[in-house]
């Protein structure tokens, strides 16, 4: 087992990281650049390092400063964490070959599934469904066209490379798939550095599911089950659950085997998501993986039982996974909502400052990930998630329930957040029927046309 470890990143999962790590018995160095000084939980730490100005480009990505801040540390291992280099397959390469340890995948699977096309054909390889679409990047808008009318209407332009909903638009004809490839192209060579777009057939009104997945080095690839992140603006989870509702048993372990068949075939260690849609029949396509830990991992910790973060350090240090598949059970029902200082009256727009005032709900099944205290001034420069309501209650009808009030409790004043919003939603005949999809709150309730 490692001695001591470096969290390259900020916030809640930093100190999610450093909990796990403290019940491990692992010493943890955090970094942190000047915009988070003197956050609480980097009193957590054993040790902490500044790496740089506020700017994520100058401290939290600047690999060389991580780098050697981990060698001043003197750690065996690299915790990224969800975001920034989380799943930088070159930043993980370069980890161990610094004889430092990447806790999550291996870079060459993370390089892989990172990029779309290429995680399509393994997936393909592996019997698990896929969306119609093109073979691989479109270079010619011709062949656009062909593909187009030969798999109908409405298509979806993709890149090849990120995520979080960039690069990617939605054509219902002709005209917009030309407009769509050149718009779609520019913006993922801005975000991604790589201009790569493929198609695929547009599932119009998707649930999404995807399912937790965790892989020793020994062979051993199980599944957590499923979780439910249909509440979406913008491609942006709003709410997750686990497990998902209004999902058949069948299609439920079929999901979940596929996802298994996928970590195999790519070869993968760690943990990792396998992200699916699923139309209204029922019918489960594959989109991606995220090589990493994500936002919403603690509802399956809370059905599951298994400390997913404490299991990738496990894995990552050559230890086999405890359990077999037949041993992970689900146990109630799980919410999570995620808490973004953001207006959602204004559209959205980031809401940073200074919180004057903070009232925590607490009580029997919550649970809060959060690093925010009275007095904290939330930074215009990061995400802007400054914490997660977890729920964990025997039914979904309590889950909901032990939600609501807990959303009541809730209070943050200084800065707007998504807490009204969110308070809304569970509200919502269509959420409580477990009957919205992807587009459902920006055309429902939001009213922007989808």
């Amino acid at each position: 087992m490692f001695q001591r470890i470096l969290i390259a990143n900020r916030g809640e999962i930093a100190l999610r990281i450093i909990r796990a790590c403290r019940e491990l018995g692992i010493e943890t160095v955090a970094v942190f650049s000047e915009a988070d000084r003197g956050a609480h939980y980097l009193s957590l730490a054993d040790e902490a390092y500044c790496i740089g100005p506020p700017p994520a480009t100058d401290s939290y990505l600047a690999v060389n400063r991580i780098i050697s801040a981990a060698e001043v540390g003197n750690v065996q291992a690299i915790h990224p964490g969800y975001g920034f280099l989380a799943e930088n397959a070159e930043f993980a390469e370069m980890c161990r070959a610094c004889n430092i340890e990447f806790i999550g995948p291996p870079h060459e699977a993370m390089a892989k599934l990172g990029d779309k096309v290429t995680a399509r054909q393994i997936a393909q390889e592996a019997q698990v469904p896929v969306v119609p679409g093109s073979d691989g990047v479109i270079t010619d808008p011709k062949e656009a066209l062909r593909i187009a009318e030969e798999i109908g209407y409405p298509v979806l332009i993709k890149a090849t490379a990120g995520g979080g909903g960039k690069g990617m638009r939605v054509a219902r004809n002709e005209m917009a798939l030309k407009s769509g490839l050149q718009a779609a192209a520019l913006e993922a060579e801005k975000a991604f550095k790589n201009p790569g777009v493929y198609l695929e057939k547009y599932v119009e009104r998707p649930r999404h599911i995807e399912v937790q997945i965790i892989a020793d080095t020994h062979g051993n690839v199980v599944h957590l089950w499923e979780r439910d992140c249909t509440m979406q603006r913008k491609h942006q989870k709003l709410i997750e659950e686990a497990p998902a509702t209004n999902l058949p048993r069948k299609v439920r372990e079929e999901i979940c085997a596929a996802a298994v068949r996928l970590a195999k075939a790519a070869g993968y260690t760690n943990a990792g998501t396998v992200e699916f849609i699923v139309d209204r029949d029922f019918n489960f396509y594959f989109i991606e993986v995220n090589a990493r830990i994500q936002v919403e991992h603690p509802v399956t910790e809370m059905i599951t039982g298994v400390d997913l973060i404490q299991q990738q350090i496990r894995v990552a240090a050559g230890e086999p996974l405890p359990f077999k598949q037949k041993d992970i059970t689900t146990h109630g029902h799980a919410i999570e909502i995620r808490i973004n200082a953001e207006d959602p009256d204004h559209g959205f727009r980031g809401s940073p400052g200074t919180i004057t005032k903070l009232r925590l709900p607490g009580g029997p099944g919550v649970r809060l990930d959060t690093h925010v205290y009275e007095g904290y001034t939330v930074p215009p420069y990061y995400d802007s998630m400054v914490g997660k309501l977890i729920i964990h209650r025997p039914t979904r009808e309590q889950a909901l329930a032990c939600t609501r009030r807990a959303l009541d409790e809730f209070v943050v004043d200084g800065i707007k957040t998504t807490i009204p919003l969110a308070r809304r939603l569970l509200d919502l005949d269509a959420f409580i029927d477990g009957e919205i999809d992807t587009t459902y709150l920006e055309r429902e309730i939001l009213g922007h046309q989808h």
